[in-house]
């Protein structure tokens, strides 16, 4: 099968996924949140990420939020999806989902949960490959998923046609500036990094965009910063990356003595969503712990210092 010509670019941000009071998806919510990202001016959305909690959702709400999220956006920016799971029979039907409901790629992991050798990371992408002609995002996140995905690997199978992307969550920004080298001569192929606070040392690396949690909160600011690179205006990029560096902050705003910081960091995420009034319900989905009074005070105060918010 030959892939879509669907290039990823610029900024592409992983869509929170709004939630009821009663844990059910939030449709006018999430629909105002695009509207938030497309009035930024981003270039593409990734939802059913990471940041989108997908790994807390049952399959009736992934398949609910894609759709939104393809109606809303209408064809006027790429929408990609997350096929995140265990292994590639459960994943090959998420592909199966994505086709019908119209998105424009899907994004995979290696296999999880069971240890898992680099032939079957190599068979898992490549059975992928088979089965759809969508774009296949290769997403390196091994803080979740336990396996690292290897420079030499990924540039083969980009090589081979298998992956059309890389969504690099890794944090081995030196492994990055590698596939950047070892991939530039693959047509189309695109290099994302999921690092939100070293996007304009990225771009002048030569990444191809950017896939920032933090751009929920201030898509314009990660906007601003890929027209500052686009420009050459390394020194503004740089104030505008240290902007969002000290916004950055909020994920923190959950104290750890009582949740882990993925529930500090999509808790504040969707705190300062619900205080900019574009959802309607911060509450993020079982069992992660929600944000107390005290802590959402602290999320707000970093929106005030942004100027995103009135004091």
């Amino acid at each position: 099968m030959t892939p879509s010509p669907t290039a990823l670019r610029g900024v592409v941000p992983p869509v929170c996924t709004p939630l009821t009071a009663e844990l059910e998806v939030d449709t006018p919510s999430l629909e105002r949140l695009i509207a938030h990202l497309l009035d930024a001016g981003v270039d593409g959305l990734f939802v059913l990420g990471s940041t989108s909690e997908v790994a807390f959702l049952p399959d009736a709400h992934r398949a609910r939020v894609l759709e939104v999220a393809v109606g809303t956006v209408a064809g006027r920016v790429p929408v990609v999806t997350g096929v995140i799971d265990t292994a590639t029979l459960r994943v090959a039907d998420h592909v199966r989902v994505a086709e019908k409901l119209g998105a424009d790629g899907v994004v995979a992991t290696a296999p999880f949960y069971t240890r898992t050798h680099p032939a079957e990371i190599d068979a898992h992408f490549r059975m992928l490959r088979a089965v759809t002609d969508l774009p296949v995002i290769a997403y390196d996140l091994p803080v979740s998923v336990h396996s690292k995905l290897g420079t030499t690997h990924l540039a083969t199978l980009a090589r081979d046609g298998v992956i059309q992307a890389v969504k690099d969550s890794s944090g081995d920004e030196g492994g990055f500036r590698r596939l950047l080298l070892e991939t530039a001569d693959v047509p189309g192929f695109t290099l994302l990094t999921g690092s939100e606070l070293t996007v304009d040392t990225a771009f002048r690396m030569g990444a191809h965009g950017v896939v920032p949690g933090l751009g929920n909160v201030d898509p314009h600011g990660y906007t601003r910063l890929r027209d500052l690179a686009a420009a050459g205006d390394w020194d503004a990029a740089q104030t505008e990356q240290e902007r969002l560096i000290a916004l950055f902050g909020l994920v923190d705003a959950g104290s750890p003595d009582r949740m882990g910081r993925g529930s500090s960091a999509l808790g504040a995420f969707k705190a300062a969503l619900h205080a900019l009034g574009v959802i309607d319900c911060p509450v993020t989905a079982a069992p992660q712990i929600p944000l107390n009074t005290a802590e959402i005070a602290v999320v707000r105060g970093y929106l005030v210092r942004a100027g995103l918010l009135a004091a």
